[in-house]
């Protein structure tokens, strides 16, 4: 075994179930490379993170539960995980890691909570959840677009997935020639790179090459999806044998894991069983807090520290359990924090065949500005699953979660039910508080908030913004110091440099990612802007081709409140503004 501190690299795909690879049973997506990586890993049989990508990579990322650290909805100003969380990247920091990450992100785009300002000293990244989303680089399709280097748009070609594998090797390649994260030779430190793929979300994206082998097949509900996977597949081999190449393979921890349950890999009925595709024998999928929502894949592989050679660990697992036990693996120096998640080291040693205790989990998400409801949530432990409080599944009699044995056992249901009670009562105070977005902080100034991030009613995806869905044009922020600031009211981003009332052609918006095949630049003609910020608000006129509303304003106050911007037609009808870009110019006077 090696004395050596090892690399670490975190492979994690957005929507790929524990069903959707050939080494879980899927009887025709292949996936022969990833296969081979769990022939000679240890495999964590029973993990389990949130049904949804950002609670997932919120605890991920500090080894703590959604609800606790404010990452618990995919959007509505609650995609955005606390600035007094410590994550992932902040602890390898600390330890003199070099630090990076590729991809997908969903925790924040703007500071102080960009992956550029959580310890990752360098990005290529899309933003909001997938690519071509709200607040991503207009236009965006998955196909040469444009993506973020710690905040700088660059272009690139090719395809998404391609690209993360690309950055992330070129970065891999750098540590191997001794290179600091800038560039300067004479770094021998080891690194942490999280490869973070946006794939296979929808839309299901793919060259024709991938998805070809899975067309006409009656079974397969998207032949994209799994060819989406089979490209993941295919890369995911080639950063393996790079690392082999460069002699990196024995030192490095590597770690293949999805964020949810399948999006595109079954079709259910119902009652959230499997009626066509293949879910490894589990009911529900992406969202579900029935198993088939929750339980992934997790593989890992460091030859080094003796964890090879194909075994399984069957102990109930989680996604706040990964932080504690690199922690260990790596030792690192643990923050002063308290995890809701235990590491997991022994048991990948074989030094113990189960943690402590009778574990409890609360599985809690909502897709909402408002907070969670009680008992709209999963409690799990190693045999029971407990299902909004009220269906109870013995999962080891009966996996596929099709007998409720809650009638039958009403002291089991009350145990845990009581479990979860003391838990609501320990976290849902928090519940009510926002992740205010900073502004005037010269780390991002000027800042742009977008409609993905407003409390209430989004427009998430750039389709939406061309549509003219209707959006709230409400944010939590915060200003950290007073001055004179520059409000920017926009419908179109500044890189699309449209006038507020202007329209694309039908041509782009069918381009547009998450487009219909009848899709149509809807259009709103406001008459009027309006700026509310700590309560006080002002209004300007707006004329026909004005790209902005601009309002230049001595603001005197600091802290937390909510900014509201909203363009008016001369009947009154309101629309929340898509973006504003706000920009701290100097003192107030």
């Amino acid at each position: 075994m090696s004395d050596k501190r090892p690399n670490v690299v975190l492979v994690i795909t957005d929507d790929q179930g524990y069903g959707d690879l050939g080494c879980t049973g899927h009887p025709w997506l292949k996936t022969p490379r990833i296969d081979a990586f769990h022939d000679d890993a240890v495999r964590l049989t029973d993990f389990h993170v949130s049904p949804l990508c950002t609670p997932t990579r919120g605890a991920l990322m500090t080894g703590r539960r959604p609800v606790r650290n404010g990452a618990w909805a995919t959007c509505w100003g609650r995609s955005i995980l606390r600035k007094s969380e410590t994550t992932m990247a902040d602890v390898f920091g600390a330890a003199g890691y070099r630090t990076a990450m590729f991809g997908k992100w969903h925790l924040g785009d703007n500071y102080p909570y960009r992956p550029q300002d959580r310890g990752f000293q360098h990005v290529v990244a899309h933003k909001g959840g997938g690519v071509g989303q709200t607040p991503d680089f207009w236009g965006n399709n998955y196909f040469d677009d444009t993506y973020f280097h710690n905040g700088a748009p660059v272009e690139h070609v090719g395809y998404c997935t391609d690209v993360w594998f690309d950055e992330a090797i070129r970065f891999i390649e750098g540590c191997a020639d001794g290179q600091s994260v800038s560039g300067e030779a004479g770094s021998d430190a080891p690194f942490f790179v999280y490869l973070s793929t946006n794939a296979p979300h929808t839309p299901y994206l793919v060259s024709e090459e991938y998805a070809r082998p899975y067309r006409g097949n009656p079974e397969v509900p998207e032949p994209e999806f799994c060819g989406m996977i089979a490209n993941i597949d295919e890369n995911f081999g080639r950063l393996r044998r790079r690392l082999a190449e460069l002699g990196l393979e024995e030192d490095t921890v590597l770690v293949f894991m999805t964020d949810n349950g399948s999006s595109g890999g079954s079709e259910l009925d119902e009652n959230q069983h499997v009626v066509r595709g293949y879910n490894a024998g589990m009911r529900g999928k992406k969202g579900s807090y029935y198993d088939g929502g929750h339980r992934v894949p997790f593989f890992l592989r460091w030859p080094g520290g003796g964890l090879d050679g194909g075994r399984d660990v069957d102990e109930m697992s989680l996604h706040i359990d990964v932080l504690p036990t690199f922690i260990d693996l790596c030792d690192l120096d643990a923050p002063d924090v308290n995890f809701d998640g235990r590491s997991l080291a022994r048991l990948l040693h074989g030094g113990q065949a189960s943690l402590p205790g009778d574990r409890v989990h609360f599985l809690q998400y909502r897709q909402d500005t408002v907070p969670p409801e009680k008992w709209t949530n999963a409690v799990m432990t190693r045999r029971w699953r407990l299902v909004r409080g009220e269906e109870l599944y013995d999962i080891k009699a009966d996996p596929g979660q099709r007998k409720d044995v809650a009638a039958d056992l009403p002291g089991v249901v009350e145990r845990l039910r009581g479990a979860y009670d003391a838990w609501w009562d320990e976290i849902s105070s928090g519940f009510e508080a926002y992740c205010p977005i900073t502004l005037g902080d010269p780390a991002e100034n000027p800042a742009r908030l977008c409609a993905m991030d407003v409390l209430g009613d989004v427009a998430w995806h750039q389709t939406h913004i061309a549509q003219a869905r209707k959006s709230t044009g409400t944010w939590a922020v915060e200003i950290e110091q007073p001055g004179r600031y520059r409000f920017s009211l926009r419908r179109w981003p500044a890189e699309r440099d449209l006038a507020i009332d202007g329209t694309i052609p039908h041509e782009e918006a069918r381009t547009l990612i998450y487009a219909p095949e009848d899709a149509r630049s809807g259009e709103i003609r406001p008459v009027e802007a309006r700026l509310s910020l700590f309560d006080e608000e002002r209004s300007e006129p707006l004329e026909s081709g004005d790209k902005t509303a601009e309002f230049t304003l001595a603001v005197c106050s600091t802290g937390t409140t909510l900014l509201h911007a909203s363009l008016i037609d001369e009947n009154g009808d309101i629309q929340g503004a898509y973006y504003v870009d706000v920009e701290r110019l100097d003192e107030a006077e």
